[in-house]
C-alpha cells in the first residue's frame, strides 16, 4: 500500500492547530475494502472513497475509538435516551435515498454552519457518503412517519464503522447522535460484528466528547488500541 500527505491546513475542530493527514494512495479499486478493512483496525477511516488517517505533527488529540459491541451494557443516561426516543420507528437500507439529503442540509446548515462542511450542496453530500467499493447501511429514524434522521454506517467483515449521523434540528432535544450509537450497536450485534468504529475521539473538541461516553470502548493511541472500561476522574 502507498501513502501520501495533504499540505497542512486548518483543523476542524480545534481553532489553534493545523491538520495533515496520511492518504491511501491507490488507482485499483479491486481491493479496497478488504485494504480498509485493515487500516479501519489502524486508526485509518474513509471520507468518500478516500482513506485518510490524521497525520499532525505536535498534536495526536484524534484518537480512534471503537465500541467492543457484546461488552456494551449502556448507562443509565443512555437508557433514558432509549426509553425518551420509543416512539421512533427505525428502519434501514441498503442504498442512499432522494429524501435523506434535504435533512442532511438542514443538519449541516443549522448546526454546523460555522466549519468546513459549510454550506450543505448535493455534490458534497454524495461525495461524503457514497462509496462505489464499500457495503453501507444506512439507518433510518421515523416518527409519525416523518424521516428526522439518518445514521450513515459501514459494514466491514468484523464491525460497522459510523460514518456520519444527521438530523432535522428541531429535534436536537432528543440526543439523537447517541440514540444514533445505539442502534448501530444494535445493528452490529444482530450482523456478528465485534466492533462498532466511532471515527476520532476528541477529548479537546465539546461536539465530539459524546462518543467517549459508551463503555467498555477503545481508543487508538501511540498505535495500540487501548482499553477504557470508566469515565477518568
Amino acid at each position: 500500500m502507498k501513502f501520501g500527505l495533504t499540505q497542512q491546513f486548518q483543523c476542524s475542530y480545534l481553532e489553534q492547530q493545523q491538520e495533515q493527514l496520511l492518504v491511501l494512495v491507490t488507482d485499483n479499486n479491486d481491493e479496497l475494502d478488504n485494504q480498509y478493512n485493515y487500516l479501519l483496525g489502524q486508526g485509518f477511516r474513509r471520507s468518500g472513497e478516500q482513506i485518510y488517517r490524521p497525520h499532525c505533527r505536535q498534536c495526536s488529540a484524534c484518537q480512534s475509538i471503537r465500541i467492543p459491541v457484546d461488552s456494551f451494557l449502556g448507562s443509565k443516561s443512555q437508557r433514558r435516551i432509549a426509553n425518551k426516543n420509543a416512539d421512533i420507528e427505525v428502519f434501514t437500507s441498503p442504498t442512499t435515498k432522494p429524501e435523506y439529503y434535504p435533512v442532511y442540509e438542514q443538519y449541516i446548515n443549522h448546526r454546523h454552519n460555522d466549519g468546513s462542511m459549510y454550506p450543505a450542496s448535493q455534490s458534497q453530500y454524495t461525495g461524503f457518503i457514497e462509496c462505489d467499493w464499500l457495503e453501507t447501511l444506512f439507518i433510518e429514524f421515523y416518527l409519525d412517519k416523518e424521516l428526522i434522521g439518518v445514521a450513515v454506517t459501514d459494514v466491514l467483515s468484523d464491525s460497522l464503522s459510523a460514518l456520519y449521523t444527521f438530523f432535522k434540528p428541531e429535534y436536537a432535544n432528543r440526543s439523537l447522535g447517541t440514540f444514533a450509537i445505539m442502534q448501530q450497536i444494535k445493528q452490529a450485534k444482530l450482523n456478528n460484528k465485534t466492533f462498532l468504529y466511532l471515527g476520532y475521539q476528541i477529548d479537546a473538541c465539546q461536539k465530539m466528547r459524546y462518543k467517549a461516553n459508551f463503555y467498555p470502548h477503545q481508543r487508538f493511541i501511540d498505535n495500540k488500541w487501548q482499553l477504557i472500561t470508566k469515565k477518568s476522574t
